[in-house]
């Protein structure tokens, strides 16, 4: 069975690294016979998370349909910015109150459960967003208990890693986004 894959970027910013990287790995997904699905969180906002707002009225109804979303895949790809070396807020809130999210009969962090998650970041610092890639494992392994497979993409000096057709300059870092692609498919149907 070909695993259905989720794929968003943290950033919604006009010409971001990290929505072309997103758009690459559909690409590679769509590629390798995947039924694929590809948002953008400019859809889905969400007001910044407060427990107090969270008690009095729940978890916002884009919160809802992000989780549900996200329970109708077996894999999830995100793609992160990194700001000051880690998370970028749209992104943390976003996964906050996802992980808020749960329906009866169904436990804590369900979207987080049962699907395998890839991860992926661009940056035209040297370090390629590895800092970020390292908050959102840990926000996405430890704090909501999803499995994160270990390889990972970041990639340095985006400005000028893609071309015209949005295609990856470098013959290593293509192989490498194939890499976690296979990986992140192999994972999902295990998990399936």
């Amino acid at each position: 069975m070909v695993p259905k894959i989720l794929v968003f970027a943290g950033s919604i910013r006009t010409g971001s690294h990290n929505a072309r990287l997103a758009a690459r790995a559909v690409k590679e997904l769509l590629q390798a016979g995947c039924e694929v699905t590809w948002i953008s969180l400019v859809d889905y906002p969400m007001p910044l998370y407060d427990g107090d707002l969270d008690a009095k009225s729940g978890p916002p109804d884009n919160a809802l349909k992000l989780k549900r979303l996200m329970m109708a895949h077996q894999g999830v790809f995100i793609v992160t910015p990194e700001h000051n070396a880690s998370v970028p807020p749209l992104l943390k809130n976003t996964l906050d109150w996802v992980s808020r999210v749960h329906e009866r009969n169904e436990q804590p962090l369900a979207a987080f459960h049962n699907r395998a998650f890839a991860l992926g970041a661009a940056s035209d610092r040297s370090t390629g967003g590895v800092y970020a890639l390292l908050a959102l494992r840990q926000v996405l392994e430890i704090g909501c208990g999803a499995m994160v497979i270990p390889e990972q993409i970041a990639i340095p000096h985006a400005r000028d890693a893609f071309d015209e057709a949005d295609d990856l300059k470098d013959e290593r870092t293509k192989a490498l986004l194939q890499q976690v692609v296979y990986r992140l498919i192999e994972t999902a149907q295990e998990r399936a």
